[in-house]
């Protein structure tokens, strides 16, 4: 439980790219890719068995079950998520599929973990409640950067069929880029 808050409130940091984007868009892009080629890294030697102090017992105490023995994907996904969002969307779209990725990835998650009951077979394994916690909380993130109901609607239920129905941690690929077309797209749609 303890490692799971932890995992996810390093995962919200990526929250901060859309205001750093806001400042410069292309340095932002470019500490993504050294984040991403760093972690990759790093997470490289660890599995070989080299460990650096700091990054490595970082990343060994936030490893779920499924991560032993094996490279830890999530933060490679999260980083390139973010920055295809950068690059592909205008600014708010951008921040929109990023702030899904951010806050509703997560409440997703700790809502299941937490308290999800409901688990029908066609989730595999996830919850109704958790998918329901990634359509608010997308919704709502949307709908801080837009103003408008109707795009943080459609961008809520696009982000909760993507987080309910990908695979493991290429939903931090998915769910921004989905999230962030959706937000985009509407809001297109409903100027025209």
């Amino acid at each position: 439980m303890k490692a799971e808050l932890i995992r996810k409130g390093i995962h919200s940091l990526i929250a901060l790219a859309p205001w750093l984007a806001g400042m410069n868009r292309s340095h932002t892009a470019l500490l993504l890719m050294g984040g991403v080629f760093f972690y990759a890294l790093v997470e490289s030697l660890r599995f070989v068995g080299f460990s650096p102090p700091l990054t490595s017992s970082v990343t060994r105490s936030v490893l779920r079950k499924r991560e032993e023995g094996r490279l830890a994907l999530g933060p490679v996904t999260l980083g390139l998520g973010a920055l295809l969002a950068i690059i592909l969307f205008p600014p708010q779209a951008a921040a929109a599929g990023i702030y899904a990725l951010a806050f509703a990835d997560s409440a997703a998650t700790l809502t299941g973990k937490f308290f999800g009951r409901i688990r029908p077979a066609f989730l595999a394994g996830k919850s109704i409640e958790g998918s329901l916690a990634c359509f608010a909380v997308a919704a709502l993130a949307c709908f801080w950067v837009f103003r408008d109901w109707r795009i943080a609607v459609a961008t809520g239920l696009v982000s909760m069929l993507v987080e309910a129905f990908s695979i493991r941690d290429f939903d931090n690929l998915l769910l921004p880029l989905a999230a962030g077309f959706t937000a985009m797209l509407t809001a297109f749609l409903l100027q025209a």
